[in-house]
């Protein structure tokens, strides 16, 4: 055994390779499951208990010494110094390295979440799984509210409900729960509705929303901030209106319109000829919610807002289809901002 060890290492010192396919039969002939170097372990139990120990560290020196010239030879296979590229043009240039590009709504998302923070507001977060308090109860919903029902919502567990949030509104609790007024940030992240998928509506989207709470918080600093969104978002000359609508956690509640950015106001299809495009909706956080949170509601008040980043997307690149943003295609992803 000892003469077919040194035989062996000779003969894998001297070994010339000449591509890929060599390599791979060289690794097979001596450690390949039938392998040279696998059949020497294998006798190595007939060998006598005084030799056991000088074998075995034979034995263990040609493994590694095979291991090792396989590493070699891949090495100066790919590096052009084998023999195997004596034929190739090392002066040829490189090819090059395409560049990807960031998702639209991750730009938009970006662009919002900049603009806000240039008002003071920082950037909360909070888990997509949560329960019935968080994304209802503390809200204001009450018990008969649609979106508790099951065509609206896509729970995760019954008695106690568990639900994938239907609003980043959830993070706003989480918020206020765990911090004392003021308070201003902005919530960002992907929430979901039981809804069929069309090219207005997805089961999943993203949506920003924003809480403001201090002392002496009113309406008029409500449609200042947003004007000035509005304003930074789209264009200086863009105007803004507030129609009065309702949801459970805001009082007085209202829908945000902005001039259309396509005709400048005057009407077209893409507003439905009304000149004006709605984006986002708001109102001052009503009382009970400040109260569930553990504000006192008679010292401080605030105002909230939330928009699909989605929609914002649609009106800044008129982008027409919302399948397009989750459905991962390069035609459609490269005419965006490269990554880098």
């Amino acid at each position: 055994m000892h003469e077919k060890i040194k035989q062996y290492l000779q003969e894998i010192e001297d070994i010339s390779i000449e591509g890929e396919k060599e390599i791979e039969e060289f690794r097979i002939k001596y450690l390949g499951k039938n392998g040279l170097v696998t059949g020497l372990f294998t006798d190595f139990k007939n060998v006598i208990p005084e030799e056991k120990k000088q074998v075995g560290a034979m034995l263990n020196k040609l493994k590694t010494a095979a291991a090792e010239k396989i590493e070699q030879l891949k090495t100066e296979l790919g590096s052009g110094t084998g023999t195997v590229a004596a034929g190739k043009d090392l002066t040829l240039p490189a090819t090059s390295a395409v560049l990807g590009a960031r998702h639209p709504i991750s730009l938009t998302r970006k662009e919002i979440i900049s603009i806000f923070a240039r008002q003071g507001y920082t950037v909360a977060e909070g888990p997509e799984i949560v329960d019935d308090w968080h994304n209802f109860s503390a809200l204001n919903f009450p018990p008969e509210h649609p979106a508790r029902d099951m065509q609206d919502t896509i729970f995760i567990n019954k008695d106690p409900d568990v639900v994938l949030r239907t609003h980043t509104s959830s993070v706003q609790v989480l918020t206020m729960e765990n911090n004392k007024p003021p308070i201003r940030i902005i919530a960002p992240g992907r929430v979901y509705r039981n809804e069929a998928i069309s090219a207005r509506a997805h089961v999943f989207f993203h949506q920003i929303e924003g809480l403001y709470i201090d002392k002496g918080v009113s309406f008029a600093d409500l449609k200042q901030t947003l004007l000035y969104f509005a304003k930074e978002m789209f264009a200086a000359d863009t105007k803004i209106r507030l129609r009065p609508s309702y949801f459970p956690f805001t009082e007085p509640s209202a829908e945000m319109d902005i001039s259309c950015n396509l005709c400048g106001g005057v009407g077209c299809g893409f507003c439905k000829k009304t000149g004006w495009v709605e984006i986002l909706g708001c109102g001052m956080v009503d009382p009970n919610v400040l109260e569930n949170c553990g504000i006192d509601s008679t010292i401080y008040s605030g105002f909230a807002f939330g928009m699909g980043v989605e929609r914002i997307t649609n009106l800044k690149y008129q982008v027409k289809d919302l399948r397009m943003f989750s459905e991962n295609d390069l035609r459609f992803l490269s005419q965006f901002e490269t990554a880098f």
